[in-house]
């Protein structure tokens, strides 16, 4: 029998449910969540689910508010010179950012070390309901500690 507290520690993950539909608001509140983990001194990396979606989010962390400087970079496989920086890109997340993912995608991201936290953003659209359901259960059958707040 193997002892417990032995094993790697499991991602805690939290889901963001958002009571619009409209993907401006999604994309704010996101680009809010990123700067607070930002300045607790944690560099997620945001898990998109293209190249676009990815451009969108970089320009947002640019605009979404006066005077904030988030650093951060689309990730197309270059490692940045600056580890202090945020990356966003698709599911080929580099080590070194894998410790909080910011889920913005319809993917499943890695629920094992060094993976820490997993945050999602819902909006209220029907499709994205479905599509995080299908990875709450996932994330259930994983045994993953969960927990939502109804924004």
């Amino acid at each position: 029998m193997t002892d417990p507290s032995h094993s790697p520690s499991l991602p805690e993950v939290s889901f963001y449910v958002l009571a619009t539909h409209d993907q401006q608001q999604r994309q704010d509140f996101a680009c809010k969540l990123i700067e607070k983990i930002y300045r607790s001194g944690h560099f997620p990396y945001v898990l998109t689910d293209s190249a676009e979606q990815a451009e969108q989010i970089d320009k947002a962390l640019w605009t979404f508010r006066a005077g904030s400087f988030i650093p951060h970079q689309t990730y197309r496989g270059e490692i940045p010179a600056f580890t202090g920086t945020i990356l966003i890109g698709g599911e080929n997340i580099p080590e070194g950012w894998q410790n909080i993912v910011v889920n913005l995608s319809g993917l499943y991201p890695p629920t094992t070390a060094p993976t820490e936290r997993i945050l999602e953003i819902l909006d209220n659209s029907e499709t994205c309901k479905q599509a995080g359901r299908q990875r709450y259960r996932h994330y259930q059958q994983a045994q993953l500690a969960i927990t939502t707040h109804k924004m």
